[in-house]
């Protein structure tokens, strides 16, 4: 049974390996030359890789670990130190460590806010466990109805003052939507802090050793490939075909380099684009149904990546670090955390650029420019004196619409994967499942919608089962 998939991301590569699991034929169409979606990654000419984000794993992420384990690329992980490490822009140049003991959960967590002294006071800690430990121990049904608030607004309402939201939610808020908690659904951030807080290694991080398009999406291709499916990359879907009955009748494609236009045929077709992406490509009978009409309320949220290589080393930090500053949400030396990229005397650093709303349209030199400002507060005994430091290069990697921004409300917009047209089915980490836009629900929905093609097609089967079964005669002489 052939499967057709458009998009080559987490989702869709992810759904094309549970796929061929279940002894499906998938056939992955990718618009674009690279895999990934928006954990790609391109070489330039000097051989040297730069990403669409800075890609954190983190040991709260299952269905992620569950797949390098099947692919048997585990020990692509480097798993860093417990430890989350902010910048102190009141002390330019120094940093504060909340260090997780060898404890259990969440035992380890009140262990490191604790033992911090230079972030939080003792009123704020008792602030911020007076707030949080009761949300966690409601579970997870009371933070899903968190959603009709901000992030801000949910702590205000449990008394968390806002020199708590300056010092930590600000950052942690940008790294993980891109967006500040004054815009941010607490549901977002609840249900992050659960997931680390309950688990022991749940916010324990690991970096990859190389880029993400050849260290992991290039493992997926060629584990769906042995298993007789297919990877196209430079296949962009051009239209949705329909039936009459507004089942899908084939995927158009563009032909490219003067190749006529061609369909894609197949059973089952899967949409593993971004929101945004198929909001566009809706066929127009569909948007009517109101299943569709819900996407609307869902958008991606722009970000910009930044890769800098300098002529020395700046940190020796082998860590994610929350910068804490008003532009920038988290960086890292690559060249410490990543092997694939390790240099002993100089160092690449990746930052995320954010919120960005306001820098998306301006220059790559614009954004450059102020980037090295901020870096000048972050790192400034190796940008002031006689030598500073020396800017070798740079990569600037916009995206205007990544993982879809995460404001209040915005669950009720997330569809399921099984979608009311009988043979196509969304995958996508917008679709509905716990772990938000992330490689984490990226991956999970992959596998969710594996499995609903799966049973989708069980009650296929058995429909046409009963169909097919021959009734009892009738007694004529009964009726």
């Amino acid at each position: 049974m052939r499967v057709a998939i458009a998009g080559a991301g987490l989702a869709g590569l992810s759904c094309a390996k549970y796929l061929t699991d279940l002894g499906y034929t998938p056939i992955v169409l990718e618009s674009r030359d690279v895999l990934g979606g928006l954990v790609a990654a391109w070489q330039d000419a000097d051989g040297d890789w730069y990403e669409t984000g800075l890609h954190v794993f983190f040991g709260a992420y299952p269905n992620m670990l569950q797949l390098l384990k099947e692919l048997g690329i585990e020990d692509r992980l480097q798993w860093k130190k417990h430890t989350m490490i902010f910048n102190q822009p009141e002390k330019p140049g120094t940093y504060s460590r909340f260090d997780f003991p060898n404890l259990p959960a969440p035992l380890n967590g009140i262990v490191a806010i604790l033992r911090n002294n230079d972030m939080l006071s003792w009123r704020e800690k008792i602030e911020l466990a007076k707030g949080l430990v009761p949300a966690m121990l409601r579970g997870q049904k009371y933070v899903d109805s968190t959603d009709q608030y901000t992030f801000s607004q949910w702590l205000k309402q449990q008394g968390v003052s806002e020199d708590v939201q300056q010092d930590i939610f600000i950052a942690a808020s940008k790294s993980l939507n891109f967006i500040n908690p004054d815009e941010i659904s607490a549901v977002v951030l609840l249900t992050a802090l659960s997931r680390f807080l309950q688990q022991k290694d749940g916010s324990k991080m690991a970096f990859l050793d190389g880029s993400p398009t050849e260290r992991l999406c290039q493992p997926l291709v060629d584990y769906v490939t042995e298993k007789g499916g297919e990877v196209r990359i430079n296949a962009p879907l051009k239209e949705i075909l329909l039936n009459e009955d507004g089942t899908v009748k084939g995927f158009l494609m563009q032909g490219l380099n003067g190749s006529a236009d061609y369909i894609e045929t197949a059973d089952v077709y899967v949409s593993a684009m971004p929101v945004d992406v198929m909001k566009v490509m809706l066929p127009n009978p569909w948007k009517e149904n109101d299943f569709f009409q819900k996407l609307e309320g869902l958008e991606g949220v722009p970000v910009i990546n930044l890769q800098l290589w300098f002529d020395r080393k700046l940190t020796d930090i082998d860590q994610l670090l929350f910068s804490r500053s008003p532009l920038l949400s988290v960086y890292a030396d690559m060249s410490n955390t990543c092997r694939g990229y390790a240099n002993p005397e100089r160092s690449m650093l990746e930052l995320v650029l954010a919120p960005a709303k306001d820098w998306i349209a301006k220059s790559d030199e614009e954004i450059l420019q102020v980037t090295l400002a901020e870096l000048q507060k972050l790192f400034p005994s190796h940008f002031s004196g006689d030598n500073p430091a020396k800017l070798l290069k740079y990569h600037v990697v916009k995206t205007p619409r990544s993982v879809y921004k995460a404001t209040p409300g915005r669950q009720q917009y997330r569809p399921s994967q099984q979608t009311p047209i009988s043979n196509f089915f969304l995958s996508g980490s917008y679709t509905m499942q716990p772990y938000l836009g992330s490689m984490e629900g990226a991956v999970l929905s992959g596998k969710l919608t594996a499995q609903a093609i799966a049973e989708g097609r069980l009650v296929a089967n058995s429909s046409n089962l009963q169909m097919q079964t021959p009734q009892p005669a009738t007694n004529a002489a009964t009726v």
